[in-house]
């Protein structure tokens, strides 16, 4: 590790413009995902969506395909199977468990036969955002537009779900497949965070994130608004550090992220704060889920 004096100049080059614009739409995807992997207890399947991607890339590799295409298969088929063979926690708990042994194996089946590619596989188990190129830089932003459109529909209707699925269901809320539409929109937000922090580092951006803005506020548009700021935060100045430093900026961005937290936690040990996990049959839930969605 060595301080380099031109690193601002090394932050104008293509690669690190390259890799702040793919950073910040990760960020902005993550940020308003976040919210809602902690709320409907979905953070073991957002980490097993990255491993579920794994063989997608590793088998992209070795048939010479792109590796964002390898993971949007596997990652959007992983959750079409999770979202359809788990309604409540448990059995998601079961199937996310039982596709992401079968994936990781996969996954290790082609990673051996792609040996030729090793470097190729580390980026994906660790993310490399300085290596993202114009083409990934459309498809993110094509990712982006998605999952932010979608939201703009759903978003009501999925508070409500989040927050109270059995009253929500009861008043015809149709939860199923709202439940469907989170995961392959999580699984999209999944498809560009592992580019950049990895699948072995995923929760930096996606749960991190919206973790400390939930020690803050309970809103949901707030909270959203907040994980945003923290996960775009945690790419620019590990980007910069990256440049200062000369050292990859996956290990940065995690760092400023889980940094972030643990200030925030510090920050409001003493307000008694309870995150806005669904309850079942009480009345302890989120008090700004809107009144028209009930």
């Amino acid at each position: 590790m060595r301080f380099q004096d031109n690193w601002f100049q090394i932050l104008q080059t293509t690669f690190m413009q390259h890799a702040l614009v793919g950073g910040s739409l990760v960020a902005v995807t993550a940020g308003l995902m976040g919210y809602f992997v902690i709320t409907r207890q979905n953070a073991f399947a957002a980490h097993a969506l990255a491993h579920i991607g794994f063989p997608g890339a590793t088998g992209a590799i070795l048939v010479g395909a792109p590796v964002t295409l390898g993971l949007a298969v596997f990652c959007v088929g992983g959750g079409l199977l999770i979202g359809l063979f788990g309604k409540r926690v448990a059995e998601r708990e079961i199937a996310t468990g039982s596709i992401l042994a079968f994936s990781t194996g996969l996954g290790v089946l082609f990673a051996s036969l792609a040996t030729a590619n090793a470097s190729t596989t580390t980026n994906v188990l660790f993310g490399n955002l300085l290596a993202i190129s114009v083409d990934q830089l459309w498809l993110f932003g094509g990712f982006t537009l998605l999952v932010v459109a979608a939201l703009a529909v759903i978003a009501r209707p999925l508070v409500f779900a989040s927050v109270d699925p059995a009253v929500a269901e009861a008043r015809g809320v149709p939860v199923r497949a709202l439940g469907v539409a989170f995961i392959v929109l999580l699984a999209l937000t999944v498809t560009m965070a592992v580019q950049v922090v990895g699948t072995l580092l995923l929760f930096a951006l996606v749960v991190t994130p919206a973790a400390a803005a939930l020690r803050l506020t309970a809103r949901p548009g707030a909270v959203a608004a907040l994980a945003v700021a923290f996960a775009m935060s945690s790419v620019w100045v590990g980007l910069v550090l990256s440049a200062m430093v000369n050292l990859p900026p996956s290990f940065f961005v995690t760092s400023v992220a889980v940094l972030v937290w643990v200030v925030v936690l510090l920050a409001t040990r003493d307000r008694g704060r309870r995150l806005p996990t669904p309850t079942h049959g009480g009345h302890d839930r989120v008090p700004a889920v809107p009144e028209h969605t009930r």
